[in-house]
């Protein structure tokens, strides 16, 4: 099973571009998943001055909810305007 990581759930290829957004996707996930992790451990007192300086150093970019919209809308308007695939 070669393709598995190139189909989509409806069996069809995935293109460059719909990987790129899976794996925007994936990673933006990741990234909300620590920066929860990383809330945890400040309000449990589980992080030390020095980590909590390193991490303040070498921030991560912040990604909208108006980023994710309008990636959905390219998505939607590109959907309309290719040929369904079979």
């Amino acid at each position: 099973m070669p393709d598995v990581g190139n189909m989509d759930r409806q069996g069809r290829r995935m293109d460059a571009r719909d990987r790129l957004i899976v794996a925007l996707y994936a990673q933006l996930k990741a990234e909300r998943e620590t920066r929860e992790t990383l809330e945890w451990a400040i309000r449990n007192g589980a992080i030390s001055q020095e980590v909590l300086e390193a991490i303040a150093a070498d921030p991560v970019p912040v990604v909208t909810s108006e980023d994710i919209a309008s990636l959905e809308k390219i998505i939607a308007l590109d959907a309309r305007r290719k040929p369904k695939r079979n």
